[in-house]
């Protein structure tokens, strides 16, 4: 959001989930709300056939970690002058802050399977229909 020339920019390579990739130049203060508002008003042509219905579902992912909307590069302490790899999701909502990926516990009766569980399941599951196609 600030020009290419300025020594207090810093510049973000953005990478879709399909691996296509785009260069943006932003500010120190620019939130991530603010980098996902530019983004989705700037949307590159070669992204098209992956543009997002509203910008508010735009999520930036720095070190495997979702920033929240309010969180500014400044505050990452990212080097002026450099390329900072992020990666751009669309996802609804996202964890708790300090969650690790992981929604709240709140509910334990309620709450989402881990990865790990999910992948337990799934083992389960295909190790069944195998013996029963044997039987």
């Amino acid at each position: 959001m600030t020009s290419h020339h300025d020594p207090d920019t810093l510049n973000l390579r953005l990478i879709l989930v399909s691996g296509k990739t785009e260069e943006f130049t932003f500010s120190p203060s620019d939130s991530a709300a603010d980098i996902a508002k530019h983004v989705y008003e700037n949307w590159p042509m070669d992204w098209e056939d992956e543009q997002v219905s509203s910008p508010i579902i735009l999520r930036l992912i720095y070190q495997g970690r979702f920033l929240h909307g309010n969180v500014t590069l400044g505050a990452l302490k990212l080097p002026p002058g450099r390329t900072t790899v992020m990666h751009l999701v669309a996802r609804e909502t996202l964890p708790e802050p300090n969650s690790h990926g992981k929604p709240a516990d709140r509910n334990r009766s309620s709450r989402t399977a881990t990865a790990g569980e999910r992948q337990h399941e799934l083992v389960v599951a295909m190790k069944q229909r195998s013996l029963l196609a044997v039987l």
